[in-house]
């Protein structure tokens, strides 16, 4: 959220920063981002307009804010293996878009910060770089379960551990919402499963064919 360190005065309210990030999100699916206004939202959350500047300087940093608490929701419960963990976040990512609160602000904050370098900044340092943990955390049990080998020793080793983490999560959350907000196609399992395959395998035949369409009343799997 806004740098803390700058404001004065009474203590955040935690109650009071949900509020006002609900209220964000639900304006913007109502309103849109060109209807959303500062104003709006501070009636929706049931607090003075004040109370939102002395958090936020502007709309798009609330609205990076309020898409960042939904994307914070996100897990990586051990499934046993690899391939399970990635197919676990790719489909709890999918599940996560789906949602209307979460699709609208996404696609509007991402389309604003199209003109706007401090917002992609911050799309980067409160969504991006907060999310990378679930690739770190899922390398460091493969490789203590022995399905991926551990990083090189030194500075080396660990800038070479960053490359691949920053590497994943592109791949991975590039196309979740290529699949979801793009081509506006569902993340069934059985695209899952060709995805994780193919992130594990390359395009080797281990990767295996790419699903066809699901039958009628599979729900994909």
């Amino acid at each position: 959220m806004a740098d803390s360190a700058r404001r004065t005065g009474r203590p955040r309210s935690a109650a009071a920063d949900r509020a006002i990030l609900d209220a964000t999100r639900s304006a913007l699916v109502e309103l849109g981002w060109s209807g959303l206004t500062m104003g709006d939202v501070a009636m929706r959350a049931g607090v003075a307009k004040t109370t939102l500047y002395r958090r936020w300087t502007n709309k798009s940093e609330m609205v990076v804010d309020a898409v960042a608490v939904l994307f914070d929701e996100l897990e990586l419960p051990d499934r046993g293996s690899l391939r399970a963990d990635v197919e676990g976040v790719v489909l709890s990512f999918a599940a996560l878009l789906e949602r209307p609160e979460a699709k609208t602000a996404l696609m509007a904050v991402v389309a604003e910060a199209t003109r706007d370098e401090a917002l992609r900044a911050r799309i980067r340092a409160a969504i991006v770089e907060r999310q990378k943990h679930l690739v770190v955390t899922g390398r460091r049990r493969a490789q203590a379960r022995g399905e991926l080998p551990p990083d090189a020793p030194g500075p080396e080793g660990a800038a070479a551990a960053d490359r691949a983490a920053d590497l994943i999560f592109d791949v991975v959350a590039g196309a979740v919402l290529h699949r979801s907000l793009v081509s506006a196609q569902r993340a069934t399992p059985a695209w899952a499963r060709a995805l994780t395959a193919l992130l594990l395998h390359g395009l080797s035949p281990a990767a295996g064919p790419a699903p066809g369409p699901a039958p009628e009343g599979s729900g994909g799997a």
